[in-house]
């Protein structure tokens, strides 16, 4: 059976139609990437995936269980993480409180528990903390376990994100563009964090303009084309596939 089970799936927003009949399978342990030109409903269908948005119509399996339609707090209780396009990071707090928030589902949250600090919540706090510092050496940032996020360059913060996103232990994690804005240095870095995930066992599913780092790490690709899937495949042979040259490059080309 497959981890994750898409069919169908479509969005409208009043007339227009953001995504149209998508459907695609993904397996577990696997890097899956979704590419198509601006415009093609990639962040829209990740957003419908991760509860952001309530799909018009279609359905959506976890481990065939039906996820469709619920909040983003159910889609993470039942190991959904994601990142996002631009930067949601907390910039008041330190990195490693970054990456403590992404197991916030994880704790007791009772307040009054927390207000009187028992020892059993002190306790739960150090081993939290002592988790996230690993989760900043996994990623990479070990220089910045004691750093104010609004100190820290904006290729950190990238993968301060994804470390934030690990915190909740994921059975799959959506990457929403990890490398955009990154010089080709951070890049390169990226590139070996998302294979580092997926290698943890972690399922990957990336959304990524950046077509020689999408061909590096994906085992298989979805194609999107103004809301509609055009191809699925290996790298080989979505990069031979006509109709994916066509709307890339043109039909001339």
């Amino acid at each position: 059976m497959a981890l994750l089970e898409v069919n169908n799936l479509s969005v409208h927003f009043g007339g227009v139609k953001a995504v149209q009949n998508v459907s695609f399978t993904i397996d577990a342990g696997i890097v899956y990437a979704v590419i198509g030109p601006n415009g093609a409903g990639k962040t829209t269908l990740f957003n419908l995936i991760t509860g952001v948005y309530t799909p018009t119509a279609g359905t959506i399996l976890l481990d065939g269980e039906s996820i469709g339609g619920k909040a983003p707090n159910e889609f993470a209780r039942r190991g959904v993480a994601r990142t996002f396009q631009n930067l949601q990071v907390c910039m008041n707090m330190n990195a490693i409180e970054n990456v403590m928030v992404g197991a916030h589902l994880r704790l007791n949250r009772n307040p009054l528990l927390a207000a009187l600090r028992f020892p059993a919540i002190t306790r739960r706090d150090a081993s939290l903390r002592s988790e996230a510092a690993e989760l900043m050496r996994f990623v990479g940032l070990e220089q910045y376990l004691d750093a104010r996020a609004d100190s820290m360059p904006y290729g950190a913060l990238k993968r301060l994100e994804i470390a934030r996103a690990l915190a909740l232990k994921p059975r799959i994690i959506f990457l929403d563009e990890p490398a955009a804005g990154l010089n080709p240095k951070e890049t390169i870095e990226v590139d070996a964090l998302v294979r580092k995930v997926a290698d943890s066992g972690v399922t990957v599913v990336l959304v990524e303009h950046d077509m020689k780092m999408v061909m590096n790490l994906s085992d298989r690709i979805l194609v999107l084309d103004y809301g509609k899937k055009l191809a699925e495949g290996t790298g080989e042979e979505v990069r031979r596939n006509p109709d994916v040259i066509a709307a890339y490059l043109g039909t001339h080309a």
